[in-house]
């Protein structure tokens, strides 16, 4: 999944219903979407977001400050 890909403007959080951020893959870091609000992550499988409630990850606060500096604009 790409920063300006049409698919991020319509995927919402299964949980709150907002936008997601995409998080770029990086060296040793998966891509995923993250909603800063609920500090909560989703993989991205094979190129497939994975937006069930329960693929969801609980990010801690100091992590989520990091995941702030690496989501794409």
């Amino acid at each position: 999944m790409k920063p300006d890909d049409p698919l991020l403007k319509i995927l919402a959080c299964p949980l709150d219903k907002g936008p997601l951020r995409l998080l770029a893959e990086e060296a040793g870091r998966e891509a995923a979407l993250y909603n800063p609000r609920l500090h909560r992550r989703y993989p991205i499988t094979d190129g497939i977001p994975q937006l069930l409630p329960s693929s969801g990850e609980q990010v801690p606060d100091d992590e989520h400050e990091e995941l702030l500096k690496r989501m794409a604009p």
